[in-house]
């Protein structure tokens, strides 16, 4: 399949999203703090319709941790195709179960939260809306230790390493120790036999497919070398999710098997096991899915940043800027201005947490006070960096809308 480039990534477009940008915060009511954090809730609508085609009629799950924004986890859950949160920790889990974001939450990650678990074995409302995920029967030990009785049933699901093994080695997220059928039916005997749980699920998160860019400008043999990678673990991860899911068959029914991510939902939904996918990330399209070659995301979350200083005529110096995302350390995990087109981070500085140098034709234009608009590397985590996110329609700001953050909520 040949990848779909947008006239998004081409210099006048992104030229026309500095001028929106610029109409909306100056018909703003009042001054707005830096960094301003917005969203373009068209290009956020688009995306949202595009990851539901891309999942052809599987149910997508959304990735909360990749938007961050309730008011935006709300507005994706609207559209027909999505259904249920994964949430990244049971805080937070139960936090929109209690705002009744959702009453079909997944823990994405095993969780040794001590007071979280105590307020969920507490709440049977909370218990049979929320699903916790183990890989260890030390998570089920660390649950009963909390609770005087198996009164109210905990729902769990097992996380299933998702891994390639290839050539003696593991290629993909360090994740689950289950990996053996053998394994994964023992951990789900243990759950099934253990009072007080009711075992409703799988996942198997295959991170070394959808979340690995497969065309990177400028290095055609390593992405030829990531696309066969690919390729080879969704064959191998087929067979063994058939195996298993054969094999946990004679444990007990199962509610969901979840799989996927973003860049990977067409090859995961292709799987007769995978009852839903989830996506969240593929929303606001962070630079990290810019290079993928089947799908191409629209830019739909962004941050300003006003220039304070011009040290030469050839170069603007913005406020701040060392948003940079997690993940291995490198340039692909900086920030990368945006809008006007035409700048780039110096070598020697990059992005600052005070201060930021840019370069490039559109710097002589800027001036003291001017905004750039940035693109952060990943999806949510740039709204760990302010109160508010304003969300963006043709040229105005139509609403500003607490992030968690602004919710004084840190998870």
């Amino acid at each position: 399949m040949t990848k779909v480039r947008h006239d998004h990534q081409y210099p006048a477009e992104r030229n026309r999203l500095a001028e929106r940008l610029g109409a909306a915060v100056r018909a703003h009511h009042e001054p707005l703090p830096s960094p301003v954090l917005a969203v373009d809730v068209a290009a956020f609508d688009a995306n949202a319709a595009d990851l539901v085609k891309r999942a052809g009629g599987t149910p997508i799950r959304l990735a909360s941790k990749s938007l961050r924004v309730p008011s935006l986890i709300r507005r994706a859950l609207t559209h027909e195709g999505f259904r249920g949160i994964l949430a990244f920790t049971l805080a937070e889990a139960l936090w929109l179960e209690a705002q009744d974001v959702s009453d079909d939450i997944v823990v994405a990650y095993p969780s040794v939260d001590r007071g979280a678990l105590s307020q969920l074995v507490a709440s049977p409302r909370a218990a049979s809306r929320i699903t916790l995920m183990v890989d260890d029967v030390a998570h089920l030990e660390l649950v009963d230790s909390l609770r005087a009785s198996t009164a109210v049933p905990v729902r769990i699901a097992i996380d299933v390493d998702a891994g390639l093994r290839w050539g003696g080695q593991q290629v993909g997220p360090k994740r689950s120790p289950l990996y053996d059928v053998g394994a994964v039916v023992g951990l789900a005997r243990a759950v099934a036999r253990r009072p007080g749980f009711q075992l409703v699920g799988v996942m198997t998160y295959e991170g070394q497919v959808a979340g690995v860019p497969d065309a990177v400008p400028g290095q055609r043999a390593r992405s030829l070398v990531v696309r066969r990678l690919k390729d080879a673990s969704i064959s191998q991860l087929g067979a063994r999710r058939a195996a298993i899911a054969e094999a946990l068959a004679a444990v007990g029914p199962l509610e969901f098997w979840n799989a996927g991510g973003t860049g990977s939902l067409e090859s995961s939904a292709a799987d007769p096991v995978v009852t839903e996918v989830t996506a969240g990330s593929g929303l606001f399209a962070g630079t990290l899915f810019d290079h993928y070659r089947d799908f191409s995301p629209r830019p739909a979350a962004f941050f300003g940043l006003p220039v304070t200083r011009k040290p030469s005529p050839d170069i603007a110096t913005v406020h701040g800027g060392g948003l940079v995302a997690s993940g291995p350390a490198g340039s692909d995990r900086l920030p990368t201005p945006w809008s006007p087109a035409g700048l780039h981070r110096t070598g020697l500085e990059g992005a600052g947490e005070v201060q930021t140098p840019l370069t490039g034709q559109a710097a002589r234009s800027l001036r003291i006070g001017d905004l750039v608009w940035f693109r952060h590397a990943k999806s949510g985590e740039l709204f760990e960096h302010g109160n508010l996110a304003h969300l963006l329609d043709g040229h105005r700001f139509v609403e500003s809308v607490p992030t968690y953050r602004g919710h004084r909520l840190a998870f």
